[in-house]
């Protein structure tokens, strides 16, 4: 499989690194010259093109981008493509915009109406660049987190197939009209992915997936779960966003995400 991510940020960063150690070919870009990110994919072991050379080599495309640059990716280029959009709304850096103020448009509704023709869908943005990299595990393991994924069902079953690879479940968030469940505001924003210790630490995106001092294979302190491979002593089990309405099925299925009954749209919380 070919990945393509357009945008260089932790986020980006951090989800082309898990995905160079499962095997896959990565590709990055951002808004500048592929220059720009020479460093960056050299050390990841990935490549580098402009944001449509990547799109059209790619199978899977992550938009690591914020709302605020939405306009600029290449829909040309993005046309028949699985976008996977892991951007949040932040009015204070994105720009008040009257349809996800009011809750009439999630903010993935509307990169999908900035890319008609290619099929988007919500992921990677409720977890944190580092829980990215220390939270992944093998399919089959107790301590596997799942990432809820917003979109149309063949789509979002690609990028259940793709979260398997880089060692994550799929829980299934419904369509992208429901994607706010897993928005900032909501228990299914990184609070499940925190354990009991709590803290998020700060790292770059370089850093994300590297073991923490004193930590072996990847585990982290302060998130919970043993470290990655089995290696090191036992922390606190890592709190997993997991259905209670059936027993985990194989990793590779999107779970069904519970949310409220009823409720079609986000009654959105308050904003700065």
């Amino acid at each position: 499989m070919t990945l393509a991510i357009i945008g260089g940020g932790m986020i980006g960063s951090a989800v082309a690194w898990r995905a160079v150690a499962a095997g896959l070919d990565v590709v990055l870009s951002n808004s500048r010259e592929p220059s720009t990110l020479a460093g960056l994919a050299a050390s990841l072991g990935a490549r580098a093109a402009f944001a449509a050379e990547a799109a059209l080599a790619a199978d899977v495309v992550v938009a690591a981008i914020p709302v605020s640059a939405f306009g600029k990716l290449p829909a040309r280029a993005l046309a028949g493509k699985i976008v996977v959009d892991t951007a949040n709304y932040y009015p204070e850096r994105d720009g008040h915009l009257a349809e996800l103020d009011s809750g009439a448009l999630t903010s993935s509704e509307l990169l999908q109406r900035h890319l008609p023709s290619s099929t988007v869908v919500k992921g990677f943005n409720a977890i944190t660049p580092h829980q990215i990299g220390t939270l992944a595990r093998p399919a089959g393991a107790a301590d596997r987190s799942a990432l809820p994924i917003a979109g149309e069902a063949g789509a979002k079953a690609e990028v259940a197939r793709l979260l398997d690879r880089l060692g994550f479940d799929a829980a299934d968030a419904g369509v992208l009209a429901e994607s706010w469940r897993a928005e900032p505001g909501t228990p299914a924003y990184i609070l499940p992915y925190l354990g009991e210790g709590g803290g998020v630490p700060r790292l770059d995106g370089r850093d994300a997936g590297r073991a923490r001092p004193g930590r072996a294979g990847g585990g982290a302190a302060g998130l919970g779960g043993p470290a990655a491979g089995g290696g090191g002593a036992a922390a606190p089990a890592v709190s997993r966003v997991r259905s209670p309405r059936a027993p985990a099925p194989r990793a590779s299925a999107a779970r069904r995400w519970p949310g409220p009954a009823g409720r079609a749209r986000r009654p959105r919380p308050p904003r700065p």
